[in-house]
C-alpha cells in the first residue's frame, strides 16, 4: 500500500522546519563563537564549554533541550552558558517555520540559508562589530540562485517575471545595495573620518596587549582605552600620534609625528617598527588623530546581499527600516551621539521586516503616488 504523505502546504511540515531551524541555530552558536576569533567551524568538529575545554557529549548538545535541563550551566565545570544560545536556536526555529509558511517550498532552502546568515550577522555584529563578509558573499550567490527560481522573490507582489528577468533584478538589487551604500561610506570618511583628540598638558598614551582571547589590543591615551578594531577598519588607517616622548621596548627614541599603522610604527626620524616584533610601546603626548568610520564596508556588503534575494526595492525599504530600528535602539538605549552603534542587526531587521510583510507597505505606498 503506498504512503500517502499530506501535501506540502499542510500545517503539519511546520514541525520539521522549526525542528530543522532549531538544529541550524544550534550550529549557529558555533559559527557565532568561533568566526570572530579566527576559528574553524569544523574543527574540532564537537562542541565544548569555551571554560573548561571539555567537549559536550550529545545529550549536552541538544538544541534548546539541553540549556533547559542542565538549567543554563556546563554540564563539566557548571559555568553559566549565556542565554544567547538557546536565543538564537529558538529565533531561528521561529524564522524558519515562518519561511515555509509564508513562502512556496521551492524557495524556502534558499530564505532559510538567508535567515541562518543574516542570525549570525546580528549575534557577531552586535558582539565584536565585525561582519564577515564570506557570510554575505556566499549568501548573495545564494540569493541570485533563488530569484532564477522563483522570480517573484525580487518583486514580491509585484508582476510576473521569467527566470532571466528575476536574476537579472537580483543583480540590479545587489548593485545597489553595494554601490549605493558604499558610496555614503566613502562621503562619510571624507566628512567625518578623523577624530582629533588636543590636551591642554601632556598626557600619558602606551598601547595595552589582550588580557582574553576575545578581547582586542588598546590604545590607551589620557586613560581612555580605544579598541584596535575601532581604530583600523581598513590597511590604509593610520594613527597620529603629536608625541612628546615615545618609549620603544622601554628605550626613548626621542619626539614628533608617531605614525602607528595596523602592523607597525614610523617614527619621526623615518625609522620603521613591526608591531609583532615589539614587546611595548608607550610615552607622552599633545594630542593624537583617531581614524574612524561612519559605517564599516561590511554593512556595505549585507546591504548588497539583500539586494541580491530582494531587487533594489527590498534594499530601500530594508535601509530606511534599519534606519528607523537604530533611531528607536539608541533612543531606548540612551546612545549618545558620537558613540558606536552596529548597523548590521537593523539592516537585518529591515530586511526579515520586507520579507515578512514589508512589500505590502511599500506596494500601498508606490500604489499612493502613483506609481
Amino acid at each position: 500500500m503506498p504512503v500517502i504523505y499530506p501535501p506540502l502546504d499542510h500545517w503539519i511540515w511546520l514541525i520539521p522546519a522549526v525542528m530543522i531551524g532549531a538544529c541550524i541555530g544550534s550550529f549557529l552558536n558555533v559559527v557565532i563563537y568561533r568566526l570572530p576569533l579566527g576559528m574553524s567551524v569544523n574543527k574540532p568538529n564537537r562542541s565544548f564549554c569555551p571554560l573548561c575545554k571539555n567537549k559536550l557529549t550529545v545529550w549536552q548538545n541538544l538544541p534548546v533541550v539541553s540549556w533547559l535541563l542542565l538549567r543554563g550551566k556546563c554540564g563539566h565545570c557548571k559555568a553559566p552558558i549565556p542565554f544567547r544560545y538557546i536565543a538564537v536556536e529558538i529565533l531561528t526555529a521561529i524564522l524558519f517555520g515562518l519561511v515555509w509558511w509564508m513562502f512556496p517550498p521551492q524557495v524556502a532552502p534558499f530564505l532559510w540559508a538567508l535567515m541562518a546568515i543574516l542570525v549570525a550577522i546580528t549575534y557577531i555584529d552586535a558582539e565584536h562589530l565585525i561582519i564577515p563578509t564570506h557570510l554575505t558573499w556566499g549568501g548573495s550567490v545564494v540569493g541570485l540562485i533563488a530569484c532564477a527560481v522563483w522570480p517573484q522573490l525580487s518583486a514580491m507582489g509585484g508582476f510576473n517575471l521569467g527566470w532571466l528577468e528575476g536574476l537579472i533584478d537580483g543583480a540590479v538589487g545587489w548593485v545597489a545595495g553595494f554601490f549605493g551604500l558604499w558610496l555614503v561610506v566613502e562621503l562619510g570618511k571624507k566628512a567625518f573620518g578623523r577624530k582629533e583628540m588636543k590636551y591642554e598638558a601632556e598626557v600619558e598614551w602606551f598601547l595595552k596587549e589582550p588580557v582574553g582571547d576575545d578581547d582586542p589590543m588598546l590604545f590607551v591615551i589620557d586613560k581612555e582605552p580605544i579598541a584596535w578594531w575601532d581604530i583600523f577598519s581598513r590597511k590604509t588607517d593610520k594613527l597620529i600620534v603629536d608625541a612628546t616622548e615615545v618609549v620603544v621596548d622601554g628605550a626613548k627614541t626621542g619626539a614628533g609625528k608617531l605614525v602607528i599603522h595596523q602592523t607597525g610604527i614610523e617614527l619621526a626620524d623615518g625609522r620603521k617598527f613591526e608591531l609583532e616584533k615589539m614587546v611595548s610601546l608607550s610615552g607622552r603626548a599633545n594630542g593624537a588623530v583617531i581614524p574612524r568610520e561612519a559605517m564599516g564596508m561590511g554593512d556595505v556588503h549585507l546591504l548588497g546581499m539583500i539586494g541580491a534575494f530582494f531587487g533594489w526595492s527590498g534594499v530601500f525599504f530594508s535601509l530606511f527600516g534599519a534606519s528607523l530600528f537604530a533611531i528607536v535602539a539608541a533612543l531606548v538605549g540612551r546612545i549618545g551621539f558620537g558613540k558606536q552603534l552596529p548597523f548590521g542587526p537593523f539592516l537585518a531587521m529591515g530586511c526579515v521586516a520586507w520579507m515578512f510583510g514589508g512589500w505590502k507597505i511599500w506596494q500601498w505606498y508606490m500604489g499612493f503616488v502613483g506609481f
